[in-house]
């Protein structure tokens, strides 16, 4: 009896794992598709990425809102990356991206590397 017990808790817990593990592949999805694919050929990570903006726009809020600004319409002069960094790469095209999904590709990105998600 407690044999089957265990087996049972062990399967809707192995269910409820893969399901959460979709829920949060499904949350990033924007993120993932549209962000990943181009940044992880850079020599800048998105990590390296979000320090730079988290050292100029030090609060959430402005750090969204710059960002998802120069996202919209990246400009030489409101970019974050160093000067070398634009004479190699240049400033990214403009998102493609609606204000929906942007919102929601810079909200997955400020959880993935939030600092204060690493402190506890």
């Amino acid at each position: 009896m407690i044999s089957k017990l265990v087996l049972v808790l062990l399967l809707t817990l192995s269910l409820t794992g893969k399901e959460f593990k979709k829920k949060v592949d499904k949350k990033h999805n924007v993120y993932n598709q549209h962000c990943l694919p181009c940044h992880k050929h850079l020599p800048y990570s998105l990590e390296k990425i979000y320090m730079l903006y988290l050292k100029t726009f030090s609060g959430e809020l402005t750090f969204k809102a710059s960002l998802k600004a120069f996202l919209k319409e990246p400009l030489e002069e409101t970019s974050v990356m160093p000067d070398e960094w634009i004479e190699n790469f240049s400033v990214k095209e403009k998102t493609i991206l609606s204000d929906k999904e942007l919102d929601e590709a810079i909200d997955t990105y400020w959880e993935l590397y939030d600092v204060r998600n690493k402190l506890h």
